[in-house]
């Protein structure tokens, strides 16, 4: 079998892809931002504050803690889940190397 066009770039070029497909579902938004509104882990809130059903927002929460965005922890028979901070601060250096890039050239582009 062939070479996956993913062996084209850098791991961390991978990583923020698999970080940015992850966020590319406004549900995933959702859950992250209610979990940042929380501010703490938790287990079935999630489901109640989407109009989606359980098994729908288990997949999201999955993609979310597969990106590293999010994680889990098991509580008795429930998993709990908070944001990861290293999954975002991943994110954020990415866009805060952008945004230094751009104010070094104040718009002398085209």
């Amino acid at each position: 079998m062939g070479a996956s066009k993913t062996d084209n770039f850098t791991d961390e070029q991978n990583e923020l892809a698999t970080l940015a497909k992850a966020l590319g579902h406004p549900a995933r938004i959702a859950i992250i931002e209610y979990l940042l509104k929380v501010d703490t882990c938790i287990c079935g809130d999630i489901v109640n504050e989407l109009p989606l059903a359980q098994p729908t927002v288990s997949q999201h929460l999955k993609e979310l803690k597969n990106a590293g965005l999010i994680q889990g922890s098991f509580e008795g028979t429930s998993i709990c889940y908070c944001i990861s901070e290293k999954g975002i601060e991943k994110i954020k250096g990415f866009f805060q190397d952008i945004t230094n890039h751009l104010e070094k050239k104040k718009n002398q582009c085209c």
